[in-house]
């Protein structure tokens, strides 16, 4: 990626001017105020072809969760302009890409009673809405709207491949138990659905390949307790980022869910699924001072602008809030975020590493590889794209917000 110099920039040069409240991209004029979300599209392009042509070659189709990006620009990206089917994690997020063209629809987390209203509004406005339990008490609630309303609400009963988060067992007959209640009160048991959350934990390509696996068969042995018991429940939903990419066997299986995928981050490339050159999103921060005798460079991005999340440090190398990267691309050798407050980032060379700080005066502006892609975007209300030759803003691509 080739944007400019890092080098400071000329005074009285102004922010372009962002607006709120859209969720259509729109042109930008100017260079932008930092910390700001920068995006690469060419890279996001490049990470989704990549699954899309590795889930090709197994027939399977991809549900793409929209969590991480939020973002309809992406979301164009992933279909080639036109509306495909989706994952989401909030009933926001359903509410605005319904209103988008899109409708086939997963919301994949566990049910809320109180939300099914507005589960029910989707689906009398011609949206696939499907829903998520993992106990009889939901099923029950789903049945008694579906009953009420006379608008059937279809649900896959979460399984639990690993003990990562919510779900049944694969074995577990309370699945039968709720497949029946839902039938019963006029809902529907649509299918199963696991996320192998476990596999963030993968050290190895061979661990990752057994998570995936042991996803697959989890989803499969749920679902044909649940056919044995006579319920067609078509649906088998798996996914992960880090299994998506590592499926040796997809069988049984009929979509696939990945979300982080679209921009990764040093998570990822610290499990191994990708490298740290398919980063496609970073925060652009600038040089604000200097503190010598601790080794430090203090920039204007805190935590706001990149997240407290430190996903790193259980992994074997700590990238502690995010690596430094030039804004022409490559990272600065060793050159961490190793602290933050809420305005504040420290820059510092990586414990035990024999390099020196690079010269970044007061001005300088770098950016900060993410250690989570979703909680970093999730700081901030749009995304940049920014002139390779000018590093000017040419286009802003509003996130999402809300539940």
């Amino acid at each position: 990626m080739t944007l400019t110099s890092d080098r400071p920039a000329p005074a009285g040069e102004g922010p372009p001017c962002r607006q709120q409240g859209s969720t259509e991209s729109r042109p930008a004029e100017g260079r932008p105020e930092t910390p700001f979300l920068l995006v690469d599209p060419e890279r996001v392009r490049r990470n989704i072809a990549r699954l899309r042509s590795r889930l090709a070659r197994s027939g399977t189709p991809l549900r793409p969760h929209v969590k991480t990006a939020k973002s309809l620009a992406v979301a164009r990206l992933l279909f080639d302009g036109e509306p495909g089917p989706i994952t989401v994690s909030t009933l926001r997020e359903a509410e605005v890409f319904a209103a988008h063209g899109y409708t086939d629809i997963l919301y994949a987390v566990g049910l809320a009673p109180q939300k099914l209203d507005r589960v029910v509004a989707l689906r009398r406005a011609g949206v696939d809405l499907q829903v998520l339990i993992d106990s009889v008490a939901q099923a029950e609630a789903v049945a008694a709207v579906s009953t009420r309303t006379g608008v059937s609400v279809p649900a896959l009963i979460e399984i639990d491949c690993d003990g990562h988060r919510g779900g049944l067992r694969p074995d577990d007959p309370a699945a039968v138990r709720i497949a029946g209640t839902l039938e019963r009160g006029g809902a529907e048991a649509r299918g199963v659905l696991l996320h192998a959350g476990g596999s963030y934990h993968c050290r190895s390509r061979e661990e990752l390949v057994d998570a995936a696996e042991n996803e697959r068969a989890s989803a499969v042995r749920a679902v044909e307790l649940l056919r044995a018991a006579g319920f067609a429940v078509p649906v088998v939903s798996v996914g992960s980022t880090p299994t998506a990419h590592s499926a040796a066997d997809l069988t049984g299986v009929t979509e696939v869910r990945a979300g982080n995928f679209v921009f990764f981050d040093l998570v990822m490339a610290g499990i191994g699924v990708c490298t740290v050159d398919d980063l496609a999103m970073s925060v652009v921060v600038t040089v604000i001072g200097h503190q010598p005798e601790r080794g430090w460079i203090v920039t204007d991005g805190g935590w706001m602008a990149t997240s407290r999340d430190r996903g790193t440090s259980v992994q074997p190398v700590d990238q502690g809030y995010g690596l430094v990267a030039r804004l022409d691309g490559p990272h600065y050798p060793d050159l961490l975020m190793t602290d933050a407050s809420q305005e504040h980032g420290i820059l510092t060379v990586r414990p035990g590493s024999h390099g020196t700080l690079p010269d970044l005066p007061v001005g300088t502006r770098v950016r900060i590889l993410p250690i989570h892609a979703c909680a970093t975007a999730a700081q901030h209300d749009e995304y940049l794209v920014l002139d390779p030759a000018t590093g000017a803003a040419t286009e802003i691509w509003p996130r999402l917000r809300g539940w």
